[in-house]
């Protein structure tokens, strides 16, 4: 059995010489770096160190020190199992062909070799703890969910009393804590809640690591700040609910958008026109549980200091999808506005520039290719992301010139200055056109503003191309055709 991994690792290791050669790869000698790969749940880029002067996430802003902060990163579909899909595949939603959650990878894509897989194929140790591949949270907190077994070599659930103390969730939709708005400011420790118990799991590991030497790709997936919101009273305590605010949005303001817009925004009837001091109680549970996150990450990273471990591991922190919190009237997740398609991301590790914050646009499909070229690894013909390497080296290289997402019938590309959103691929059921530059928070549409009609031009050309990529078959793949009519790709 021990010849069927000889053959592969050895192939690699060429691969790896080879490109480490040419300076394709960075690479330090026959010494391969290791991967950790951190993710939170439901996480917008409102935090520390994308500017956020409220939300604390001191551990997060230190790992962005060390490393590059991509400024400009996005989701292929916000939504947590299409989107967590199409980067641990390097594919976008539409050749993954998943594009609603509770779908397991192989049901759409039966050959696909995933991120994980492929540093396996290299004689990578792969370890997933937590929520990597789509979750009902919380409901299958505590099992493996819609994982994908081929990815890993070892699985770990972790579950804690977030799960058992239920019944104790403030929640808008009674008997539903994951779907709506719930929260709980938490007795006890953070090492009782699930996402401590994954943080002193990873520890473990990397502490055994350090001792045997093995190359691993870590994954790690907290469930927060995912609904229920639940974090230790003392992260409640950091955001005094007096000093919370809530975005307001124009009477009138949806008839200002295509209809298929404005229902992405009123899809959920009890979180709508909120009460202001029930929406400061959510706010308020919301950035509790990113810095109740923020700290197991902490954990995490310190551990990789301590063990020595974080001179020779690769560190990529993201989340799944961006997240509203009450911009556009609207909570969670499931539009095509910059609150839910814009994600964190920050690399650090060997041969990362440290502290620069990349101008390119970057996409998690490019997650595969980059970290393939960090490691040193041949990046499979298949994938559809770009290596964000160049970025890496100096943050001022432009790699991407638009993000692509999608949602529903709707396709966006947001660029350095604009977002353009189109309802139908033709654009049939609606048009959206967003000066970013000079209107961030995307609530003035000027798609029938003449001044900008050569750039609405510009972009509709540019996202038509964007979406014949992203349809294509990948190079050298097979997967099941599944035609998705409109009602189908609505559902969640």
């Amino acid at each position: 059995m021990n010849h069927l991994r000889i053959r592969p690792a050895l192939l690699v290791a060429a691969a790896c010489l080879a490109w480490c050669l040419t300076g394709s790869a960075i690479c330090s000698g026959a010494e391969r770096p290791n991967v950790l790969f951190l993710i939170c749940d439901d996480l917008n880029c409102d935090i520390g160190c994308y500017g956020h002067d409220q939300v604390k996430t001191p551990h997060i802003d230190a790992l962005a020190a060390r490393g590059v902060r991509f400024a400009n990163t996005h989701c292929q579909y916000p939504l947590c199992g299409p989107s967590r899909a199409s980067f641990m595949t390097g594919w976008y939603p539409d050749q993954t062909l998943i594009h609603r959650n509770a779908i397991h990878l192989r049901e759409r894509a039966p050959n696909v070799n995933t991120l994980s897989q492929h540093f396996r194929d290299a004689d990578y140790f792969a370890t997933r703890i937590g929520k990597i591949y789509h979750y009902n949270v919380p409901l299958h907190i505590g099992t493996g969910g819609h994982d994908d077994p081929y990815s890993w070599n070892e699985t770990i659930n972790p579950r804690g009393r977030d799960v058992i103390d239920q019944d104790q969730v403030i929640t808008l939709r009674p008997g539903q804590y994951g779907g709506t708005l719930s929260w709980l400011a938490a007795e006890g420790t953070d090492a009782e809640q699930t996402d401590g118990i994954a943080a002193a799991e990873t520890i473990k590991r990397l502490k055994r690591y350090a001792q045997t030497g093995e190359n691993f790709f870590l994954a790690v997936g907290l469930y927060r700040p995912h609904t229920p919101y639940v974090a230790p009273k003392k992260y409640f305590d950091l955001y005094p609910i007096d000093q919370i605010d809530v975005p307001t949005v124009p009477t009138g303001y949806l008839e200002t958008i295509p209809k298929p817009a404005a229902k992405s925004l009123s899809r959920k009837k009890e979180q709508l026109n909120l009460d202001p001091i029930v929406a400061r109680q959510a706010i308020q549970a919301y950035y509790a549980s990113i810095s109740f996150a923020d700290a197991q990450l902490g954990s995490i990273l310190d551990a990789l200091r301590q063990t020595g471990l974080d001179d020779n591991t690769i560190v990529l922190f993201t989340s799944d999808h961006g997240y509203h919190m009450g911009e556009h009237g609207h909570y969670q997740k499931t539009t095509l506005f910059e609150n839910a398609t814009h994600v964190p991301l920050v690399i650090a590790g060997p041969g990362v520039h440290v502290g620069g914050v990349a101008e390119t646009m970057a996409e998690m499909v490019d997650f595969y290719p980059t970290l393939s070229e960090l490691a040193g690894l041949p990046v499979p013909p298949s994938i559809s992301g770009v290596s964000l390497v160049p970025a890496l080296r100096d943050p001022s290289e432009i790699v991407r010139e638009s993000a692509f997402t999608q949602y529903d019938i709707g396709y966006s590309i947001r660029t350095p200055d604009f977002r353009y959103t189109s309802w139908g691929n033709d654009g049939s059921e609606g048009v959206e056109l967003y000066d970013v530059a000079k209107d961030p928070a995307e609530m003035n549409n000027v798609a029938d503003d003449p001044s900008y009609e050569t750039q609405r031009r510009r972009l509709a050309a540019h996202l038509r191309d964007r979406i014949e990529q992203a349809g294509a078959v990948p190079a050298g793949s097979r997967r099941v055709q599944v035609q998705f009519d409109r009602q189908l790709r609505s559902k969640n």
